[in-house]
């Protein structure tokens, strides 16, 4: 008899293990859902319209400010324009002729406050002889003050001018008055060179009981300088500051007990000085 056998092929396979899946294979993910684009709705910018109307509106606002103004200032200037009813002048004054700033003056009284002409009236002052410098100005609310500075007299040059300290030259008019003054001379170009040199000899001269009646630069460019004394003193073209300090110091060493008997002084030498002596009247000769 034959017996049915019967196989089965899992078996003595360890239970509860299962294959594991062939490779390669693939996992197949849900799909993921699906999203729609989403729509921008655009405004209209404020702050852009504000901007516009600011650049519209600016120039507007200053038109307006400016008629503005000048309505305003065409109905308050005829009330701030007003008549000058004083005019006051300052400045110590010793030779200016005040009926002569009076005549200046006169031609603006009548004009008013704010329309008269004050670069005009300064220089109709200015172009005075007497005048150095003058300042005008409006005190509110209808006066004038004016301030005169005065020409400083230091020397004479030539017959009909005078000098002021900076070597500027002015007429006075009249020379009679300043005959006690100095007198220099030289060039027209020189003028300020003359001064100079003679504040400089001034000083030093003064310091020694020497004043100076006249300088004069001739035209070779020599000096030649008169104390008031009387004494002619040559200084040549070159150093002179020097020459004269070697003056003064043999005038106080030698020569200043005898200064009425010096006629002459030439330091037109290197290294030393000539004097020539005044002839004595005949009975100062006797009495000797």
């Amino acid at each position: 008899m034959l017996g049915l056998t019967i196989r089965d092929e899992r078996a003595g396979r360890p239970l509860g293990r299962r294959s594991a899946p062939g490779r390669g294979a693939v996992r197949v993910a849900p799909p993921a859902p699906r999203s729609w684009p989403r729509l921008k709705l655009s405004r209209p910018s404020l702050d852009g319209a504000w901007t516009r109307i600011q650049q519209v509106m600016w120039p507007l606002l200053l038109v307006a400010l400016g008629v503005g103004l000048y309505e305003l200032s065409s109905r308050l200037l005829p009330l701030a324009d007003r008549p000058i009813s004083l005019i006051s002048v300052q400045g110590d004054l010793q030779y200016i002729d005040r009926a002569s700033v009076q005549e200046v003056i006169q031609p603006y009284v009548d004009d008013r406050f704010l329309s008269i002409d004050l670069g005009g009236l300064r220089g109709d002052l200015v172009d005075m002889s007497w005048v150095a410098s003058a300042s005008v100005r409006r005190v509110w609310p209808d006066q004038l003050i004016i301030h005169l500075d005065e020409q400083l007299p230091v020397a004479r040059w030539g017959e009909s001018t005078l000098l002021n300290n900076e070597g500027m030259a002015f007429e006075p008019g009249d020379m009679a008055r300043f005959d006690d003054l100095p007198r220099l001379d030289g060039p027209e170009r020189a003028k300020r060179r003359v001064m100079r040199n003679y504040q400089q000899f001034n000083r030093l001269l003064r310091s020694y009981g020497h004043g100076i009646s006249r300088l004069e630069l001739r035209d070779r460019g020599s000096w030649f300088l008169t104390t008031q004394d009387g004494i002619e003193i040559l200084l040549g073209r070159d150093d002179v500051v020097d020459k004269m300090q070697r003056f003064l110091t043999v005038d106080q060493l030698m020569l200043s007990e005898r200064r009425e008997q010096i006629a002459r002084v030439d330091l037109r030498y290197s290294n030393g000085m000539a004097v020539a002596w005044r002839e004595l009247p005949a009975d100062a000769q006797s009495g000797e």
